[in-house]
């Protein structure tokens, strides 16, 4: 048979030939070649990771959950140094389990593969690994797989940068009733202190029909809830053929008859139009939390942080939307120790805190990644300074939201039944503002919506009933 040039085609080609290589290997040890795939980052990743399960599940591997399996991938992150650094201390493991298991193979794909001084120490220092791919060939997996299977030999294939974009293929969702949805891939913001435009390469949309054919077959197959996601939502359509806007893309997705919820992220606070949080207002399925990244309250630290908006303005944008949709959750993003940071600049980071009320916060401390223009900034702050006021940040942003959260007791809001626990007979459910609820139940309610009386707040979750 002649290799398809289309794709998905393509791929689907190399899923059955490489399905035969792994039917033999299988059949001469007499039991199925495993695998094992482990996602560090973001939620782009996990979702490309439920793709590489996927692929992996077709071509004849059954997943297991730790690492002693016959095909690993690390699907890693490079927004912080430390994940670099995890990265490379499980690959010494797995060159240990290797030696054991000649049928072993080891995959590195997602954000760190992009970066040359990467792949070179790979090539240098680790060449057990088997296949090293980047962020804009995931879908290829399956032929990198076909071709490491024919050479015997460590499979390298990054690319800098691409246009294409490739969906259609198998995954394996992690939940049955829920998924995430790539709306777009990249970045055109390029924050002072980020990787991601570097590694994610430039803004691509996905047409909208595409984006809304694969909802509705989500939905047959028993979705009922969907995260869009994508590294700066507002922007989505804007290098389509025909533009069009997020909000726009949403009342369409709204239509969509069997789907409940809908979520996003991530939202760039510059690209939030009116539009928008009209639209979130009117809905009857956009879910009320809104993941709305600050990374800082000082002005200035913003705007050496390129981000592009002032911390008035900010403020601004917070009002217009509690206004449009008053009982909505709000989640931030917070960087602490950034170049050049006073006291001052941290002193308003705390003030913009406590006027925001925020329902929770992810507090980072600055890692300096190589590459960016804040790595080549003076006035890098020490050490000492920012893990003290990372501990101030933390404990200011965990009494308010504690107090936050505890907004909602004594109301009935629907929770989607997500897991049960047969020990305790309770049922974990998710509400519309991403908190979790506990509650007595039953298995068969995993993947219904079911209204929940939220008896009492325990800071991060709720505990509560089924309401009558």
């Amino acid at each position: 048979m002649e290799i398809p040039v289309k794709e998905p085609e393509r791929q689907y080609y190399f899923i059955e030939k490489t399905k035969e290589k792994v039917a033999r290997i299988a059949e001469q040890l007499g039991r199925p070649l495993t695998f094992c795939v482990q996602t560090f980052g973001c939620q782009m990743n996990a979702r490309d990771s439920e793709k590489l399960s996927g692929i992996l599940r077709e071509i004849g591997y059954e997943e297991q959950e730790d690492e002693h399996a016959d095909f690993v991938i690390y699907n890693t992150c490079t927004v912080r140094e430390n994940a670099n650094l995890r990265v490379y201390g499980r690959l010494g493991y797995l060159h240990n389990l290797k030696k054991k298991n000649p049928h072993m193979m080891i995959a590195l794909c997602g954000c760190m593969m992009q970066e040359a001084h990467v792949v070179e120490k790979l090539k240098k220092s680790y060449r057990f690994v088997d296949l090293i791919f980047g962020t804009h060939n995931i879908y290829k997996f399956a032929e990198l797989l076909a071709t490491r299977f024919e050479t015997g030999e460590m499979v390298i294939d990054i690319w800098k940068d691409t246009d294409q974009i490739v969906e259609n293929l198998p995954n394996d969702r992690k939940y049955p009733f829920k998924s995430g949805v790539n709306i777009m891939f990249g970045c055109n913001n390029f924050c002072s202190y980020c990787i991601v435009p570097y590694v994610r390469g430039r803004e691509r949309s996905r047409n909208p029909e595409q984006i809304v054919e694969e909802i509705k077959r989500l939905v047959a197959d028993g979705v009922v809830e969907v995260m869009l996601l994508g590294q700066n939502v507002n922007s989505y359509g804007k290098n389509l053929e025909h533009p069009i806007t997020f909000a726009q893309l949403l009342m369409q997705i709204e239509q969509i008859e069997g789907l409940e919820r809908i979520r996003f992220m991530t939202s760039h606070p510059k690209d939030l139009s009116d539009e928008l949080i009209e639209v979130m207002a009117k809905s009857r399925k956009i879910c009320p939390h809104l993941h709305l990244p600050v990374q800082s309250g000082s002005t200035k630290i913003l705007k050496d942080m390129n981000r592009r908006y002032t911390k008035e303005q900010y403020l601004q944008l917070v009002k217009k939307i509690r206004k449009a949709v008053p009982d909505i959750s709000l989640t931030t993003d917070i960087i602490v120790g950034f170049p050049g940071e006073t006291e001052e600049d941290f002193q308003e980071t705390l003030s913009l805190v406590e006027e925001v009320q925020y329902d929770s916060a992810f507090t980072f401390i600055y890692s300096k990644r190589s590459g960016t223009p804040a790595a080549a900034m003076e006035n890098q702050v020490p050490e000492e300074v920012v893990k003290e006021r990372f501990d101030r940040l933390l404990a200011k942003v965990q009494e308010i939201a504690r107090r936050t959260c505890a907004r909602f007791e004594g109301r009935t809001q629907e929770a989607l039944a997500e897991e049960y626990n047969e020990e305790n007979h309770l049922v974990t459910g998710r509400l519309g503002n991403n908190l979790l609820v506990h509650f007595p139940g039953e298995a068969g309610m995993i993947g219904h919506m079911i209204p929940v009386y939220l008896e009492e707040c325990k800071g991060f979750y709720y505990l509560g009933r089924k309401a009558e």
